[in-house]
């Protein structure tokens, strides 16, 4: 039986090595690592993401229940790697061309794998091209782009572009300070996530991901 009270409050903790014990435990159980990341890590991770959508706590508490959580999805990772039945979904992610933000961009990426998805991360100050050839070479279904500068943020239209011209079922979400839910629509973006918390719930919705 996984606890999964104990698992939020190990992430509330940011204690890596209650996170790494109570996931390797569980294993040890007999529990399959699917269930031990569905049934324990997402949704005590997703109790924090809701914590801090309504304020109550904010990015370092974040970030050390995050990195928490990592220790945890480094014990599950090379189990779930050899199963065949795993399909995860894949993300990229990445701050547009011209941009050299990363703090939004990496909390992103910690709330997307707490919630189970594949992040590829391709960093920072990246051209349009770059976004759309590491979906194609990692199968990812969607594109997430964020932008810190008022200046950078068209590369965000210019991405969407490509992939509508080069025909590809890729989505896209925006996200980023100065960036809008009419910018999105305006530009043709797939969602619009105005923080880190929501970037999860706003990919799902666009895969259609319960």
């Amino acid at each position: 039986m996984i606890d999964q009270e104990k698992f939020y409050e190990a992430l509330c903790e940011g204690s890596m090595d209650k996170v790494k014990e109570l996931t390797q435990n569980a294993l040890n159980e007999g529990e399959a690592p699917e269930k031990v990341l569905k049934g324990g890590l997402i949704p005590a991770m997703d109790r924090i993401g809701v914590r801090f959508r309504n304020n109550e706590i904010f990015i370092p508490e974040v970030l050390i229940a995050a990195r928490a959580m990592h220790a945890g999805l480094g014990v599950l990772k090379p189990i779930l790697a050899k199963s065949t039945t795993s399909t995860t979904t894949k993300v990229v992610i990445g701050t547009v061309k011209g941009d050299l933000h990363d703090i939004g961009k990496n909390l992103v990426g910690m709330m997307l794998e707490g919630a189970g998805f594949e992040v590829v991360d391709v960093g920072i100050d990246v051209p349009p091209e770059k976004f759309i050839q590491s979906a194609k070479e990692n199968g990812a279904q969607i594109i997430g782009m964020s932008a810190l500068l008022t200046t950078t943020m068209m590369q965000m239209q210019t991405t969407v572009q490509k992939i509508k011209a080069e025909g590809l079922k890729i989505k896209t979400v925006i996200g980023g300070a100065p960036v809008t839910a009419e910018f999105a629509k305006q530009i043709g973006a797939d969602g619009y996530a105005p923080d880190a918390a929501s970037a999860v719930s706003t990919i799902k919705e666009v895969l259609k991901i319960s």
